[in-house]
């Protein structure tokens, strides 16, 4: 790639690369010349910080940077306004041979010299460049990709490309500037250098995504990733076959959607991760319409605080996985029918029979700030949820006062899929016959405390009623005590065969242990038991609850809780660690 050394090759806003580093882009907000520092310069504002400064130098401000050290000046020559997307087809695609075909022409001889045996490298890499137009995918990432190239080139050279990935290029513009051609026309008539039509020429061209689209009539995936996208999206012609659209870390909002809907008519999966995204904003009603095709879409790495915006989505009706990973949200809920009334107001549009989330099976919520346990239990009024995501969450964090994952389980009625771990049939018994012994087993505590971080309280029937439903289906009755006031009573839970592993290095390699243990025992009984089954003497055993489906073991430092409070059930498993 040329690096240009001409500052007029340059203008404001115009993306650029680093020469040396095709992955260190950068937006141009400044040319001219700084104070104490000879010649002309050129402040860019780079994607990733890790640059000097903020725009300002020496107390005189040039341009504002998006942060404190995401600014920088830079000489011409050491910037790159990029190449063609033709050009970095070759480039990518074996335009000279690599070493890898190099090696395959050439032996070493026994004075260290190359000798040529084969041309095999070669006549591989002229067969591939003849068949570039069976190429059905793409990947041009991080080769400074600023404009279409000639016109048609791209359809004579890759007429049968079907993916693409453009990830991390300089493109900006949706399509070309209505007035480039009026432009040029113009400039040959005052200008007849033909070195500077040229340079004019190659800047009309553009950042051009519609073009690149345009020529490219198979094409159906499509990655803009790491561009820096204009909010301006006029004279793009309709996508007709694109399925998939990724436009992560693009600066795209949710008005510029509302905008390429109307052009992507069978669009499938929409990826819009990492876009500061905070609200759903619609053009002309309070729920999104349109998207008839959509069945993914990505919002993960935004800044969406409140459900209420996601539940304009709620009545896309082909949505099947809806990706809200690391966002903000604390509260979440199902609609009913007057909520849904209420936002789209009079909207006539609206189709009073549509179910919200109707055929939603996937919900990814990690990450973000869920803590009450009636937004886990409105999740099983999701009409075919099965796959869920909470992981991440105070909720769903034992270490943060959340509950474990069989509380998890048991509450969540259809989850096949929790956390990104297959839920079995096993688990699924274990985990709903452990949460009800455990809510039997502290009644009094319930009704003191309604608010109990994963025990439903019964003076609260909404948190109740799965509880009551696990009990009548698994068939568990209430506990009654002997009579006579002085006789034993019955353990509410029995024993519990529990499996103690060592994990100490002090211990050494030694089996595991399968222990009968009263639910009633609490952890700090079960520490003094280990060190005498593990014959600690100098260290304190130090526990951890590893569970089917959780990638970490759960902590047990609480030595006054019991086993049943801490979730530990039949055939669990206790790893013992020692403290440090």
């Amino acid at each position: 790639m040329q690096s240009s050394s001409d500052s007029n090759t340059f203008k404001l806003d115009q993306r650029v690369h680093s020469t040396n580093d095709p992955r260190r882009v950068g937006t141009v907000k400044y040319m001219g010349p700084v104070k104490g520092h000879p010649g002309t310069w050129v402040g860019v504002d780079w994607d990733i910080g890790e640059a000097k400064h903020d725009g300002s130098l020496n107390g005189i401000r040039y341009f504002e940077a998006r942060s404190q050290l995401s600014g920088s000046f830079v000489r011409t020559q050491n910037l790159n306004a990029g190449i063609s997307f033709i050009e970095a087809f070759y480039i990518r695609y074996r335009d000279q041979p690599t070493q890898e075909d190099e090696d395959e022409m050439y032996v070493l001889s026994a004075s260290n010299r190359r000798v040529s045996v084969q041309l095999v490298g070669k006549e591989k890499i002229q067969d591939k460049l003849s068949r570039l137009e069976e190429l059905t995918g793409a990947s041009l990432s991080y080769l400074g990709v600023s404009n279409p190239g000639s016109p048609n080139e791209i359809s004579r050279i890759v007429p049968n490309l079907k993916e693409l990935d453009l990830t991390g290029n300089l493109l900006s513009e949706w399509k070309e500037v209505k007035q480039a051609t009026a432009k040029l026309a113009d400039y040959i008539k005052i200008v007849e250098s033909e070195t500077k039509l040229s340079k004019l020429r190659e800047q009309t061209c553009g950042t051009d995504v519609g073009t690149i689209c345009e020529q490219l009539p198979s094409l159906v995936a499509l990655n803009l990733s790491n561009n820096s996208m204009s909010h301006e999206i006029v004279g793009l012609p309709q996508l007709k076959r694109i399925r998939i659209l990724v436009l992560n870390n693009t600066g795209i909002n949710w008005t510029q959607i509302e905008v390429l809907k109307d052009l992507l008519p069978v669009i499938e999966e929409l990826h819009l991760m990492g876009n500061g995204i905070n609200a759903i904003q619609t053009a002309s009603s309070s729920i999104v319409h349109g998207f008839d095709s959509l069945r993914l879409l990505n919002l993960e790495e935004n800044c969406i605080a409140e459900w209420n915006e996601i539940l304009k989505l709620s009545q896309l009706r082909s949505l099947e996985e809806l990706h809200l990973n690391k966002n903000n949200l604390n509260h979440i809920f199902y609609p009913d029918h007057d909520t849904i009334n209420k936002m789209v107001g009079g909207d006539e549009s609206h189709d009073q029979s549509c179910i919200p989330f109707q055929n939603l099976r996937c919900l990814l919520l990690g990450g973000n700030d869920i803590e009450d346990l009636a937004s886990v239990d409105s999740l099983n009024s999701f009409p075919k949820l099965i796959d869920i995501r909470l992981s991440e969450n105070p909720i769903a964090d034992p270490g943060r006062g959340g509950i474990p994952r069989f509380v998890l389980v048991a509450r969540l009625a259809r989850v096949e899929i929790l956390n990104g771990s297959e839920v079995s049939t096993r688990e699924r018994k274990e985990s709903e016959i452990r949460y009800v012994r455990l809510v039997m087993s502290k009644p009094d505590e319930i009704k003191q405390h309604p608010s109990s971080t994963f025990l439903p309280a019964y003076d609260q029937p909404q948190l109740d009623y799965r509880f009551v439903e696990l009990k009548k289906f698994l068939g568990i009755e209430d506990e009654r005590p002997s009579v006579g006031t002085t006789g034993p009573q019955k353990m509410a839970s029995g024993l519990l065969s529990v499996t103690l592993k060592s994990v100490a290095a002090s211990i050494g390699e030694k089996p595991p242990l399968t222990k009968k243990l009263p639910a009633a025992t609490t952890i700090g009984k079960l520490k003094i038991l280990c060190e005498t089954f593990f014959k600690l003497r100098s260290t304190r055993p130090k526990l951890f609850l590893q569970e089917e489906g959780s990638p970490l073991p759960i902590l047990l430092d609480d030595e006054m809780a019991t086993l049943m409070d801490v979730g530990i059930g039949n055939d669990s498993t206790v790893l013992v660690d020692e403290e440090i």
